[in-house]
């Protein structure tokens, strides 16, 4: 089977005649009209958007052979995958999140940090999660500043820890070091 890309997500059923809401995790929200056949996860499934109209933060999107809310209700939270070589290709310095997880993560020293486990988005810019071989993910802002190399072909990101994180061994208490008094 390809490689696939979650390309969006279905909610809860809109209506009574088999439309869903449907969060899309493509740029331009429409897109998704455009990817033929959507497959859930296993691929065993297979779906087409046949209409798609804006709402708040979601389409409201109908498929392809369901017409009725309960069959609309059976969808609900199945996430929907394209093949790789369906998307259009990136802009440097662009990248999909597919292609940044699991690469090696590594210090601009060439210390080895882990490996991307996700790349978030709360709403004030990509953080970039990343799980070392031992003990709590780091979370960083995916910057430039902080990300400067990322290097698909050679699987790895390389990072440049922020000195909070980085962190200096210093013991509290010495004048002008450490925490305030």
């Amino acid at each position: 089977m390809p490689a696939l890309v979650c390309v969006a997500r279905i909610g809860a059923a809109h209506g009574v005649r088999g439309a869903v809401k449907l969060w899309t995790f493509t740029e331009d929200p429409f897109a998704i009209r455009r990817y033929a056949p959507l497959l859930s996860k296993d691929g065993k499934r297979q779906f087409e958007v046949a209409t798609a109209r804006e709402a708040k933060d979601h389409l409201v999107a109908t498929f392809k052979g369901v017409t009725t809310r309960d069959e609309a209700e059976r969808l609900n939270g199945i996430e929907l995958y394209v093949a790789r070589e369906q998307l259009p290709a990136t802009d440097a310095d662009e990248y999909y999140h597919t292609d940044l997880i699991g690469l090696a993560a590594v210090t601009t020293d060439g210390e080895a940090l882990g490996r991307v486990l996700a790349i978030h988005n709360f709403g004030a810019g990509d953080i970039i999660e990343i799980a070392p071989p031992k003990g709590t993910s780091l979370l960083l802002p995916f910057s430039n500043a902080v990300v400067p190399e990322v290097d698909i072909a050679g699987g790895r990101v390389v990072i440049a820890l922020p000195e909070e994180i980085a962190g200096d061994d210093v013991s509290p208490g010495r004048p002008g070091e450490g925490r305030d008094p």
